[in-house]
């Protein structure tokens, strides 16, 4: 959530910013009423239970018709405190919920509009011209089969639609892509984590998803746990209720995980293959850190994210995400898109967001200092989604006989293999 006192001191601010996503200002004006209620019913529990401990005082020195009189003053402010208590509590019911409901302020030079209003930042490489190399190149579910690495048939005969087998190849290509985003990420200077893939409601509700992207979440409700769309659900809520020494920041982890999404409102929206599923494995940065350096970590987390695109040699851009595209937490977001032959265009494969002390307020994770406690900040970023990264990987290398060349810096995690062959 965000800090209240910006709600009470700046409202024109989250009112601009909930207008740039796109989502209802009236919501701060929700807030603010129930901010001044919450503090007016503060007030009078306060004046009625300091007037109640003062006639309690006077008790003990009254006598005769005075102390009856007192004793009967007293059992009407013992009735009144606990309704004025009831009052209070109430209202900071609302307040708190009226809170929870406003997205995160967006940063102020983020692009403003809808899906499509994007700013590109940078394009690094560039795709490859199949026509000029005498081909037509297949997409990734065919190559996938003629490798004998995607089977979606069975998939869907065992879970259902939007399931899949990674089967020879397609397995190991898995199993060495984690290798090296771990590896680079321990370079770098990460935990490696291997975190639960259930989580309790605070978990899933103090990272935020548990608003707009609710439908997207598979429950279950027999043990009141929710599986994750993404690591950064638990590495989130990993510190959370802590007080960290703002010495020992950044604390920066990595998280291998599987990830389960409904995919609600995406019926019919790229069925084949494995680019849009019901669950994928992933290795997730996340960070913890002083809220005043949080742009510069993003940058940091955008760069790592660029480095393990470049070590597979996959030609993409860099896309600054506009206002209304961004989840409740982000204040800012980037996402790398890979070309994706196959659809003739630029698709998302990471995305790094920068939810200042957003989930970390909400989460109650706080940095002590000298000077006393206050929020950090959290930074999430995809390092590698394995099915999207599949797919990028066959689409791009593939060679006019279904075979596959294999990046150098992957070689080393596929026994030196530098292409994948079709089988049979």
């Amino acid at each position: 959530m965000i800090d209240l006192r910006v709600v009470r001191e700046q409202p024109d601010l989250v009112r601009a910013s909930q207008r740039a996503r796109g989502e209802d200002e009236s919501l701060v004006d929700v807030l603010v009423a129930a901010d001044e209620e919450r503090r007016a019913a503060g007030t009078r529990y306060d004046t009625t239970r300091a007037e109640q401990k003062d006639v309690g005082r006077q008790v003990a020195g009254a006598t005769g018709d005075a102390r009856d009189a007192l004793l009967a003053r007293g059992r009407e402010l013992a009735e009144a405190v606990r309704a004025a208590e009831a009052e209070r509590d109430a209202a900071a019911e609302r307040a708190d919920a009226a809170l929870m409901a406003l997205s995160n302020v967006v940063e102020a030079d983020a692009p403003v509009g809808g899906e499509a209003d994007f700013r590109v930042v940078e394009h690094v490489g560039s795709p490859r011209d199949f026509a000029a190399e005498g081909f037509e190149p297949r997409d990734h579910l065919e190559l996938g089969q003629l490798l004998g690495a995607i089977d979606v048939e069975r998939g869907a005969k065992v879970s259902g639609s939007r399931f899949y087998y990674l089967t020879g190849v397609g397995a190991l290509l898995e199993m060495a892509l984690v290798q090296l985003a771990m590896a680079q990420a321990v370079g770098s200077g990460f935990t490696p984590v291997l975190p639960p893939a259930l989580v309790k409601p605070r978990a899933m509700e103090g990272t935020g998803f548990l608003g707009q992207a609710a439908e997207n979440v598979y429950r279950l409700e027999a043990d009141d746990l929710y599986l994750v769309g993404t690591a950064e659900v638990p590495l989130a809520a990993y510190h959370m209720d802590e007080i960290l020494d703002a010495g020992s920041l950044p604390l920066r982890y990595a998280g291998f995980s599987p990830c389960f999404r409904r995919e609600a409102g995406s019926h019919g929206k790229d069925t084949r293959g494995i680019w849009r599923v019901h669950w994928f494995d992933k290795v997730e940065m996340f960070s913890f850190c002083r809220p005043e350096d949080a742009v510069a970590e993003h940058r940091r987390l955008l760069a790592w994210e660029q480095e393990f695109l470049a070590r597979l040699e996959l030609p993409y851009r860099v896309i600054d995400v506009a206002t209304g595209d961004l989840g409740a937490s982000a204040a800012r977001k980037y996402d790398c898109e890979a070309w994706i032959p196959s659809y003739g265009d630029y698709r998302e494969v990471t995305s790094t967001s920068n939810c200042t002390e957003y989930q970390a307020r909400r989460l109650g994770i706080r940095m002590r200092e000298a000077d006393g406690v206050r929020p950090l900040a959290t930074l999430n970023g995809t390092l590698c989604a394995m099915t999207r990264t599949i797919v990028a990987l066959l689409e791009n290398h593939q060679q006019a006989d279904g075979s596959v060349r294999v990046p150098e810096a992957l070689r080393p995690y596929l026994a030196g293999v530098d292409i994948l062959k079709p089988v049979g």
